[in-house]
């Protein structure tokens, strides 16, 4: 929960899918980078060098929590511009190589990212998924002919959290001799990964799903492997992202995976694994709090999923008047359809899954979640269901 200025709780933040709050450590570390390292660090003066010491010392700190060479690990301003940069640089390859860009994969509940950058590309194969959002490993890999260029699959999916088989998918793509782009952007910092062990080519990850700043995150290049750059100009990023680095900000993010990499105190394990932890006993809580609403229905896998997103059908109600009695109610969430934005399209993602696109409530936990915000959400959510529900029958 947030404060107010005399210390009382007074909002709930169950949105961490669409962005986690940043985290101190990384805060610090931007504060101080400002301060500090104002040069470009592709210069040989002290101050260049300062800069380029910081960077390369994020780019291992990225590189250790998903389980990467620090050189696979390419910088961009996000999860988005990394997809984009995986798919224009397969496309690109391609054309080099064949004079036609080809023909990509998806599955059908990929992120917009993801279709619309592969729609751009060329022509693309739409693979559907089963009533729990998860993808056929075998069906993926059947739409895969002599003309693809490339196949995406995500590590687990942004609206109802089910994780998909990407180890299948990866081993088929690369047995077949075709490029394979993994979305982790919802996954990194919530599951055990390892980038180089996997064998995906291309792995793009977001900075702040996981507490870092925005404005930052990655794409993994598999070692050896060449594709063309998305942004031309400069030899940045080893002429793999021209644009000069955001030094403060990937500092951030850097300091972030240190802090989700080492152990908390009193525990062994990585902050990341504890973190996992107490988002599994939170969202149970939370589906405590939707089972005793009639008229719900959960989405997603029962088993493979993420720890800290719950994913819900409310029947008989509308999502804005959902959001908005939540928002009013101090708990800030959001849906799977576009009720928060000027759009007011159905979900994709659950009328792929075949379950109703329009009435749903996705709510999710993060680093700083407490039980607090659990109670006021149990508070909140039955009488604002309860109260639309009575205006429909009035």
């Amino acid at each position: 929960m947030t404060g107010s200025a005399s210390g009382t709780p007074t909002r709930a933040y169950l949105d961490h899918s669409s962005t986690s709050r940043l985290r101190p450590q990384a805060r610090d570390a931007m504060v101080d980078a400002l301060d500090r390292l104002g040069a470009d660090p592709g210069r040989i003066h002290e101050e260049g060098l300062a800069a380029r010491v910081a960077l390369e010392q994020a780019r291992e700190q990225v590189a250790s929590l998903v389980g990467a060479r620090s050189r696979e690990v390419v910088f961009t301003s996000g999860a988005t511009e990394a997809i984009a940069a995986a798919v224009w640089g397969g496309a690109a390859r391609a054309i080099e190589r064949t004079g036609s860009a080809g023909h990509q994969v998806v599955s059908a509940v990929e992120h917009s990212a993801v279709r619309r950058s592969a729609e751009r590309a060329g022509p693309v194969t739409v693979v559907p998924v089963d009533g729990h959002g998860r993808v056929d490993p075998d069906a993926l890999l059947a739409a895969v002919n002599d003309d693809t260029t490339m196949v995406h699959l995500q590590w687990a999916n942004h609206e109802v959290g089910t994780v998909q088989p990407v180890a299948e998918v990866v081993a088929g793509c690369r047995q077949r001799g075709v490029l394979v782009h993994v979305d982790a952007a919802q996954a990194a910092a919530r599951v055990e990964m390892a980038f180089t062990d996997l064998g995906a080519d291309l792995m793009s990850v977001s900075g702040h799903k996981l507490g870092g700043p925005a404005g930052t995150g990655a794409l993994l290049v598999r070692r050896g492997l060449r594709i063309p750059p998305l942004l031309v100009g400069g030899d940045q990023e080893r002429a793999r992202r021209a644009g000069l680095e955001a030094v403060a900000q990937l500092v951030g993010l850097g300091a972030a995976c240190a802090a989700l990499v080492e152990p908390v105190p009193g525990d062994d394990r990585p902050r990341w694994t504890v973190e996992a932890d107490e988002a599994v006993r939170l969202s149970d809580r939370i589906r405590s709090v939707i089972a005793s609403i009639e008229g719900t229905v959960s989405y997603g896998h029962p088993d493979l999923r993420l720890p800290h997103l719950v994913c819900v059908g409310v029947e008989g109600v509308e999502p804005q008047g959902v959001l908005l009695g939540l928002d009013r109610a101090g708990v800030a969430a959001h849906s799977g359809s576009s009720c928060a934005s000027e759009s007011l399209e159905p979900s994709p993602v659950l009328e792929a899954m075949g379950v109703d696109a329009h009435h749903s409530l996705r709510l999710s936990v993060g680093w700083n979640t407490t039980d607090g915000d659990i109670d006021r959400l149990a508070e909140a959510l039955p009488e604002v269901v309860g109260g639309l529900r009575a205006l429909t029958t009035r």
